[in-house]
């Protein structure tokens, strides 16, 4: 039986998840969040959650083709910060992947080439993101740069440690086996580092998207026009709360979106693995 291909094997996978405990148990979660902030701030109206506006409020600004505060799915300037946020992400994420892989990679390969990198590496990434936006602004003009060299530098210390850290996961004897069969460097290089690093590669880019969002929200609400972090920022300096919630409701499905793509080219990617594990029933 041939495996089904397009949509049909998209409909096959979901019905192979659907017969999962898994989707149940999302939804019961998210289920129980809602409930939660819903009976702090509108069911028994804690008094710490009095200013928070609860979730009947919210949605209801939200899906209103009039919203009370300004902010909902049928105004224009609501996709405008989502599609700035966006926009910035996904050049800083390229940005990231595109020097922190190859970087990793050859601190992972070379001893000599990580003994020059990683303590520079390491002195800079504890430094938050925060403190470098006076910097950031100083070097770079206008709102777009900034924000997204802060959302670049976060990414890029994730992507490189994890990939470092996939190279030196690769066992030794994969080395010796390649090297017995008259395998050059570069083969070995590309036969065997980069395969064996790419789970801890994806898991890094996840992780880097993720660090990603948080970066740019604290640079969009230090220099920014547009965005995600500028509207919630922005409503909460205009004392609007309803907005500054659906903002960060917003980011949150929004940076889940981008991690649920990351992951689907990471098993795309690495069929062998997926294998492995269904055959280990994870």
């Amino acid at each position: 039986m041939s495996k089904p291909t397009g949509l049909a094997y998209f409909w096959y996978t979901l019905e192979q998840r659907m017969a999962t405990p898994t989707p149940y148990l999302t939804m019961f979660g998210l289920s129980l969040w809602i409930f939660t902030y819903w009976l702090l701030c509108e069911g028994l109206e804690f008094w710490r959650f009095g200013k928070i506006p609860g979730p009947v409020t919210v949605l209801t600004d939200w899906f209103a083709r009039d919203p009370f505060q300004g902010i909902s799915i049928f105004k224009e300037e609501y996709y405008i910060h989502i599609w700035s946020s966006c926009r910035r992400i996904a050049i800083a994420f390229c940005i990231a992947t595109g020097v922190g892989v190859p970087l990793g990679l050859f601190m992972g390969w070379s001893k000599a080439f990580r003994d020059y990198t990683f303590p520079i590496l390491e002195v800079l990434r504890p430094i938050p993101p925060l403190a470098w936006v006076p910097l950031a602004i100083l070097m770079f003009s206008g709102f777009e740069t900034p924000v997204i060299f802060l959302a670049t530098l976060a990414s890029l210390f994730v992507t490189t440690l994890n990939t470092m850290l996939g190279v030196d996961s690769i066992d030794e004897e994969y080395f010796r086996a390649a090297g017995c069969l008259g395998s050059s460097k570069w083969q070995i290089f590309t036969n065997v580092v980069v395969p064996g690093a790419l789970p801890f590669i994806f898991t890094g880019l996840q992780i880097s998207v993720g660090v990603a969002w948080f970066s740019l929200v604290a640079a969009e609400m230090v220099s920014g026009d547009y965005g995600l972090g500028y509207l919630i920022v922005d409503s909460f300096m205009n004392n609007v709360t309803v907005p500054m919630v659906i903002g960060m409701l917003t980011l949150g499905l929004v940076g889940w979106g981008t991690s649920v793509m990351v992951r689907q080219v990471g098993r795309q990617l690495m069929q062998w693995q997926v294998k492995e594990l269904a055959q280990q029933d994870r």
